[in-house]
């Protein structure tokens, strides 16, 4: 009962008074993003404890530090779980960080990385490649045609959100508002589209649709994470130059053109960020829903809505959710794997709702 009470107090406490400094929230973040890589990587089927980790890791490097370790353990982390766990930090991130840009781009806190059109888009390349069997790329290499899925997803979240910025676009200016409906309109389209390929299907192309939209990181691998960071790492460090622009747009378009800011490059670049983030996790990783949507809302309710704390905590808290949300994946319903989908929602939509019962002020 106590327990129960001591919650209770703190959902009724106003958002300002559990704010915190940005630098100490952002030091803390990262630290907890350690021990989370760390916890993350020693966590499955063969147990390998933190201090082995390190040492693994040490010993790859060159440093002997005295701990034991045995074949089987190195092994594994370097070729499993390193790679995964960091290619779910580094999607985790981006994600989030590419929900914090849309959300102040469009002044709207329900915005998320695949308002542009890209997830959708992506959506539908990969239904058209799994419909195709292997046709699309399938006569340019062996190894190319390992990769058609994520080529394909890749390829089709860039085109919808070009195809979105050309219907914004008028007059050489870009607004914000054509760009929410155009975005929201060819979501629904490809959506229908894809529910029309779905619906003309064979059993095991369902399969794989089902299993591809429903997100995994199983497919990590070193070279799957380099092909995701050189992508999405340059869009991020862009994304983080854009604190001071986003803050000003927080006022208005009229009121940052009159600071100075173009409101029409600093969308178009946003937008492109956002589009190589996006589409390079959709690709290796499936859809991962709600990182981009409330991660962005949880770094507001503990350092406010500056986009010089919020950008770099968001990227910091959603790459542990990430790699907190596939840890479950594949450990709750071992040796069977939950899609990591599933349990972002599961953690997500909870979050968020408490979120809206907050804003209303239910628990006062």
């Amino acid at each position: 009962m106590k327990a129960l009470m001591a919650m209770v107090s703190v959902l009724k406490t106003p958002p300002q008074a559990l704010r915190v400094a940005g630098w100490p929230l952002i030091g803390g973040l990262a630290g907890a993003l350690l021990v989370t890589l760390l916890f993350a990587s020693g966590i499955g089927a063969i147990s390998i404890s933190p201090m082995a980790c390190v040492a693994i890791l040490a010993d790859r490097l060159g440093v002997e530090l005295g701990v034991p370790f045995t074949e089987q353990q190195r092994a594994v982390l370097l070729t499993i779980r390193l790679p995964r766990v960091l290619l779910g930090a580094l999607i985790g991130a981006g994600l989030a960080l590419a929900g914090a840009t849309m959300q102040g781009v469009f002044r709207n806190p329900l915005a998320d990385p695949g308002l542009i059109g890209v997830s959708s888009g992506a959506a539908l390349a990969a239904v058209l490649c799994i419909r195709a069997n292997g046709w699309l790329l399938g006569k340019s290499g062996e190894a190319l045609a390992a990769y058609q899925l994520p080529i394909a997803a890749f390829l089709g979240g860039s085109l919808a959100a070009y195809v979105a910025y050309r219907l914004a676009r008028r007059e050489g200016t870009l607004s914000v508002g054509r760009l929410l409906l155009a975005g929201i309109a060819l979501a629904m389209l490809t959506e229908a589209l894809r529910g029309a390929l779905i619906f003309a299907a064979s059993d095991d192309q369902l399969r794989s649709v089902t299993f591809w939209s429903l997100g995994s990181l199983g497919a990590a691998s070193w070279l799957n994470l380099s092909i995701v960071a050189a992508l999405a790492l340059p869009a991020m460090a862009w994304l983080w130059r854009l604190a001071r622009p986003l803050d000003a747009l927080l006022l208005g378009e009229a009121e940052a053109r009159h600071l100075g800011f173009d409101v029409t490059t600093i969308t178009r670049g946003a937008m492109l960020a956002a589009t190589l983030i996006v589409g390079s996790s959709v690709a290796f990783a499936g859809i991962v829903g709600f990182i981009g949507l409330v991660v962005p809302h949880l770094i507001r309710l503990a350092a406010g809505p500056s986009h010089r704390t919020l950008l770099p905590g968001a990227a910091l808290l959603g790459a542990c959710l990430a790699v907190l949300a596939d840890l479950l994946a594949r450990t709750v319903v071992s040796p069977a794997e939950m899609p990591l989908g599933v349990v972002t929602a599961s953690l997500g939509a909870p979050c968020f709702l408490w979120l809206v019962l907050r804003e209303r002020g239910f628990w006062s």
